[in-house]
């Protein structure tokens, strides 16, 4: 059922399509805990509309090239992920890919830092 809205200055109806109030319902990221770690340093990013139900995958990005991260705990509020082993060090943003017929990846105004590795054994032994 369509809804309608109503531009009383204007003297208009225009009907909207009755997945509007879905869109409001858009992932967002706003905080995330740490903000930085080395590869296999486990992360926790706050905010609203992160479960299941909305949120398929994240991925950290440099803008080049996006790497999936391992959740590993999703509530409504809350993803807790995994820097994976394949990700360099720098600042990286984090992504969602969102869920149902049409998902979309957008970007989230939330970075993290990946720490250069002290001994790169370590980030080998840290990866597994």
């Amino acid at each position: 059922m369509p809804l309608k809205l109503v531009l009383p200055l204007l003297g208009l109806v225009v009907s909207l399509p009755a997945q509007i109030p879905q869109m409001s319902r858009t992932p967002q990221m706003r905080t995330v805990q740490p903000d930085s770690g080395k590869i296999g340093s486990v992360l926790q990013v706050h905010g609203v509309y992160l479960g299941k139900a909305l949120v398929d995958e994240v991925y950290l990005t440099d803008h080049t090239f996006d790497m999936k991260v391992k959740v590993l705990e999703q509530a409504d509020d809350s993803i807790e992920f995994r820097i994976p082993p394949s990700v360099k060090p720098g600042r990286l943003q984090l992504l969602v890919k969102t869920t149902g017929k049409e998902p979309l990846l957008i970007e989230q105004p939330v970075y993290i830092t990946v720490e250069e590795p002290k001994d790169p054994d370590a980030a080998a032994t840290a990866s597994k």
